[in-house]
C-alpha cells in the first residue's frame, strides 16, 4: 500500500477517534504506532512505543511543565490571583473602564505564575466577574475582558505552551520566554485600547470606580508582596542567569507553597486537590507529547511531511500567502481544541513547512501561541468563552461573543504586526542570548 495513502488514512482515523472523544494523545499514539507498523513492521513499532515515552520522561525541559503547573495551582489556591487583582484595581480602577482594565493587567500578572489560558479565565471568572457586575458593568464588557485576559495565560512567560513547543521543536525555552515578552506587553496595551474604544461606543458599559488613596495603594502593594516576590525571583532569576529554567520552576513551587501556608489558605484537603489538579494536567500533557512524538515518526516514515512541503512549496503563491492560510487554520483549530491539542496535532506537518520557507522557529513559536490564543475566544466555540458560559449560565453565549469582538479585532491587529515585523519578537532573544 502506498505510504502516502497510509498517512492520509491514518490522519482521517485519528480525527475520527478524536471526534469520538478518545483522548487526543491516545488517538495519536494508536494511529502513529499502527501506521508505523504498516510501513516498517511491528517490531520497530513496538520498540518506538517503548523508547519514545521513556525519552520524553527523561527530558529535563519537559520536566519544567509539571513544576510550573504545580506553581500555578498553588498560587491559585493561595489566593494570589485576588492579590494581583486588588493591586491592579488600586492603581487603575478609578479610570473609565477601570475594572475591565484591571482584569487585563491582573490576568497578565497571574499568567506569569500560572501559564495556562483556561485556568486564568476560570480564576478571573470567579474573582473579577462578580466585582464588575456588582459595580454596574455591562455583562458583555465584563465577560469579554475576562475571556480576552485569559489568553494572556499562554503568552506571558513562563508559559506551558512555550515550554511544550520548545520541547517538540528542540528550541531553547529561554529564547521562547524572551521572545514572548514584547508580544505580551503589546497584548495588554491593545486590550486596554480595545476597552476604551468599546466605552466610546457604549459609555455606560463600564463606569469608573473610586480613586484609591496613596495609603490604600500602599496597602494593596503590601498585600501583594508575595506575588511580586514570586515573580521577581522566578523571572528575574531566569533572565539574569542566576537560575536555569528548571531551577526557577522548582524554587517557584516552594515559594508558592510557602506563600499559601503563610496566608493560611492551604489545608490538607486543599493540598490534595492542588496535587490532583497538577497531576491530572501533567499526565494529559505527557500523554499528548508521547502521542505527538510517535505520530511524527509515522508522518516522517510515510514521507507525508516531505510531500506536504514539496506540494505547497511548488504552488505559484508567495510564502506569505501560505503563512496567512496557516494562521486562519490555527484560529479555526483554537476555536475547537484546547491550546495544547491545537499545537501537538499540527506540529508534525507544519514545522517542516515553516523550515522550508526559511522562517525562524522561535518567531513561529510565538506566532503559533498568539494565533491559538485568538482561537480560544473565537466563535463558534472558543474554549475561554465556553468556560465563562459554564460558570455564568445567566450570561448568554451571544452576549459573551459580542463582548469579545473589540478584543478580537485588537488581537488581529497585533497578529498582523507580529507577522509583518518579526523583529518585534526576535530582538529581545538576540540581546539576551
Amino acid at each position: 500500500m502506498d505510504p502516502l495513502l497510509i498517512a492520509l488514512v491514518g490522519f482521517a482515523v485519528m480525527m475520527l477517534l478524536i471526534a469520538l472523544h478518545v483522548p487526543i494523545g491516545v488517538s495519536m499514539a494508536l494511529v502513529g504506532m499502527t501506521g508505523f507498523a504498516a510501513v516498517v513492521g511491528w517490531g520497530p513499532a513496538v520498540t518506538l512505543m517503548a523508547s519514545e515515552p521513556a525519552s520524553a520522561m527523561a527530558n529535563l525541559d519537559l520536566a519544567v511543565i509539571p513544576l510550573f503547573m504545580l506553581m500555578g495551582s498553588l498560587a491559585a489556591a493561595g489566593g494570589l490571583a485576588s492579590d494581583v487583582y486588588n493591586l491592579a484595581y488600586a492603581l487603575i480602577g478609578h479610570r473609565r473602564g477601570g475594572l475591565a482594565s484591571t482584569t487585563i493587567v491582573a490576568s497578565a500578572g497571574f499568567g506569569a505564575i500560572c501559564g495556562s489560558g483556561v485556568a486564568t479565565t476560570a480564576t478571573f471568572g470567579r474573582v473579577a466577574m462578580p466585582e464588575m457586575l456588582a459595580r454596574g458593568y455591562k455583562p458583555d464588557l465584563a465577560a469579554g475582558s475576562i475571556a480576552a485576559g485569559g489568553t494572556l495565560g499562554i503568552i506571558v512567560p513562563p508559559s506551558g505552551m512555550m515550554i511544550l513547543y520548545a520541547v517538540l521543536t528542540e528550541q531553547s525555552v529561554l529564547d521562547l520566554f524572551s521572545a514572548g515578552i514584547v508580544p505580551a506587553l503589546m497584548a495588554v496595551a491593545f486590550y486596554m485600547i480595545a476597552i476604551q474604544v468599546k466605552l466610546i461606543m457604549d459609555p455606560e458599559a463600564g463606569q469608573p470606580g473610586e480613586r484609591a488613596s496613596y495609603r490604600e495603594r500602599g496597602a494593596a502593594v503590601l498585600r501583594a508582596w508575595g506575588v511580586l516576590l514570586l515573580f521577581i525571583v522566578v523571572m528575574g532569576g531566569i533572565y539574569s542567569g542566576i537560575f536555569t529554567v528548571n531551577e526557577a520552576a522548582a524554587i517557584g513551587v516552594v515559594m508558592a507553597f510557602l506563600l499559601a501556608l503563610i496566608k493560611r489558605k492551604l489545608d490538607w484537603k486543599t493540598l490534595i486537590g492542588v496535587l490532583a489538579e497538577a497531576s491530572a494536567g501533567t499526565a494529559m500533557i505527557y500523554v499528548m507529547v508521547f502521542g505527538a512524538t510517535i505520530f511524527s515518526y509515522f508522518m516522517a516514515v510515510t514521507g507525508a511531511a516531505a510531500f506536504v512541503v514539496d506540494s505547497i512549496s511548488g504552488l505559484p503563491v508567495p510564502p506569505i500567502a501560505v503563512l496567512l492560510l496557516l494562521l486562519v487554520f490555527y484560529i479555526f483549530m483554537g476555536a475547537f481544541f484546547d491550546e495544547v491539542a491545537a499545537m501537538v496535532i499540527t506540529l508534525p506537518l507544519v514545522i517542516p513547512l515553516i523550515q522550508s520557507f526559511g522562517y525562524d522557529l522561535v518567531w513561529w513559536g510565538i506566532i503559533n501561541v498568539v494565533v491559538i490564543g485568538i482561537g480560544m475566544m473565537t466563535p463558534p466555540i472558543g474554549i475561554n468563552v465556553m468556560v465563562l458560559n459554564a460558570m455564568y449560565r445567566t450570561i448568554g453565549l451571544r452576549t459573551i461573543y459580542r463582548g469579545i469582538m473589540p478584543f478580537l479585532i485588537a488581537e488581529l491587529v497585533r497578529l498582523t504586526l507580529l507577522t509583518l515585523f518579526p523583529q518585534l519578537t526576535l530582538w529581545l532573544p538576540g540581546i539576551i542570548g
